[in-house]
């Protein structure tokens, strides 16, 4: 009898832990719902519908980036235009900052400067065009000073996984001079 108590309780106790499981998830069709439900007999056509779109829409992204767009930035000494020059260089990770930079300076892909960060070990210089202004998480090259702390730059990963040439502030970067030996 004393076995069996115990036995009971031991079963108690193991069903009602709570499990780590998580909920198998699958896809569902929206038009779905519980006073309509679907036999699922055209859900492969939704989804390849739905890549299909996918890839209309990953198709014409990419044609857009390869187009040049222009605009105008405001500055004290009249505007500045900001120009896309393209997205993600072929061979580059996807924050590609680092080895746009790399690619710009040194014509190659240096890959321990794909990482920002890398780019502090330079030593620091004051700005000047063919330096680079470097933090942790993002790089850009200097092209032009335009007044201030705001130069040209070409900036690799700079929104939209897009590189543009425009106008940037060096507020919260360290100017470093790529081309003396690391430290």
């Amino acid at each position: 009898m004393f076995k069996q108590v115990i036995s009971a309780c031991c079963l108690v106790v193991i069903t009602s832990l709570n499990s780590d499981a998580r909920p198998y998830r699958t896809q569902h069709a929206s038009e779905c719902n519980v006073t309509m439900p679907c036999d699922f007999s055209n859900f492969a056509q939704i989804l390849n519908q739905r890549r299909e779109v996918q890839d209309l829409l990953r198709i014409h992204r990419t044609k857009q980036l390869s187009v040049v767009a222009n605009t105008n930035i405001a500055t004290p000494d009249g505007s500045v235009s900001t120009r896309i020059v393209g997205g993600r260089p072929a061979g580059c990770p996807f924050s590609f900052c680092g080895c746009a930079a790399a690619l710009r300076l040194f014509g190659r892909i240096v890959p321990e400067l794909n990482l920002a960060a890398n780019w502090l070990r330079f030593p620091r210089t004051s700005p000047a065009p063919g330096m680079v202004a470097a933090r942790r998480g993002h790089v850009f090259v200097l092209e032009q000073h335009i007044g201030g702390d705001v130069w040209m730059a070409y900036d690799g990963n700079s929104g939209g996984h897009t590189t543009r040439v425009h106008a940037r502030s060096l507020r919260g970067y360290t100017v470093v001079n790529p081309r003396a030996t690391l430290t």
